[in-house]
């Protein structure tokens, strides 16, 4: 049987001009939500945790640009062809990537098939970024000094 898509499974809001304001409205609000409570249809008042308070803020953050949120748990399991997708490589040079070890991957039991954990997809993506702000700060060091390069 073939395995669904996680990322066509995930929850994904594009957010509409009115969403867009209201939006704005919770990020601005931001540390005063470690307070915030959720009112039920009922009427009942339910505290958020903090945690639910954070995601909340950053996800109103992006709403409020115009930018669509995608709701998943750290823990999903990805396809190499998922991770391609996510980060906007082939899946070839995710397979290579896999095979050095720059993210980790497991082989599903008795398969040759692999699977990698969102977190680690978010871990070497900030890596990545890190080291290319390093050559940005690098190159602009060297073309400030007037260096050849």
């Amino acid at each position: 049987m073939a395995r669904s898509s996680v990322l066509g499974e995930a929850t994904r809001i594009e957010p509409n001009s009115e969403d867009r304001e209201r939006a704005a409205e919770i990020s601005r609000a931001g540390s005063n939500l470690s307070q915030a409570s959720l009112r039920l249809s009922s009427g009942e008042d339910i505290a958020l945790p903090a945690s639910l308070a954070a995601v909340l803020v950053a996800a109103a953050g992006q709403l409020s640009q115009g930018h669509g949120v995608t709701v998943l748990a750290t823990e999903v399991l990805l396809t190499p062809a998922e991770v391609g997708e996510l980060l906007g490589l082939s899946r070839p040079f995710v397979a290579r990537l896999l095979d050095a070890g720059e993210i980790p991957s497991e082989h599903l039991p008795d398969s040759r098939h692999r699977v990698v954990r969102l977190v680690d997809v978010l871990e070497f993506q900030a890596r990545r970024e890190r080291r290319r702000a390093g050559r940005r700060r690098l190159a602009d060091a060297a073309q400030a000094a007037d260096l050849p390069y």
